[in-house]
């Protein structure tokens, strides 16, 4: 990530061990990785809850990023947040990256719950979000996106099927 900050697409594809996209190094994307090595750097021990590429197929294509924002607080709930890198935008990408994180919410004992904080406007991911038994709980104002509706879903109720259908396999 540090590489990612400096603008260094190709040192940070060297040691990620894939090619990243140059959606990693856009002003969007510097600021998601200030932010998550400052979390890191004030707990280490939860960087496994941190974002991390999403990567397709048997020739390691990344085409986004994705994670948590942290690890469960006190009650059980992560929040979700993922993002594809335009040029892979609408060819199911977005919904295996959320099947996948749903996935590994799911057998965590210490998760209980989901959230996935959206834009009103952003259409394209709120038709992401549906089907998978999230619930609209309310609405909140976030410092870098402005509105977000709020939903969660349980993190056990995901049945299996969900993401056994997936078209993509993507990893995390």
């Amino acid at each position: 990530m540090s590489a990612l900050l400096d603008g260094d697409l190709s040192g940070a594809s060297r040691m990620a061990g894939v090619s990243l996209p140059e959606y990693f190094v856009t002003d969007r994307a510097r600021w998601l990785w200030q932010f998550r090595l400052g979390q890191m750097a004030a707990a280490p021990g939860q960087a496994r809850w941190m974002v991390r590429q999403a990567v397709v197929g048997d020739k390691g294509v990344v085409v986004g990023h994705a994670g948590f924002h942290g690890p469960p607080d006190e009650v059980g709930m992560v929040e979700i947040g993922y993002s594809v890198a335009p040029g892979f935008r609408r060819q199911g990408y977005a919904r295996s990256t959320l099947i996948e994180l749903l996935r590994r919410a799911a057998v965590e004992p210490a998760v209980t719950a989901v959230r996935a904080t959206i834009s009103p406007d952003n259409v394209a991911s709120l038709a992401t979000i549906s089907g998978f038994g999230f619930v609209e709980v309310g609405e909140q104002w976030d410092e870098e996106d402005g509105l977000e509706l709020v939903f969660e879903v349980p993190a056990r109720r995901i049945p299996p099927a969900w993401w056994e259908g997936s078209r993509q396999n993507t990893e995390l």
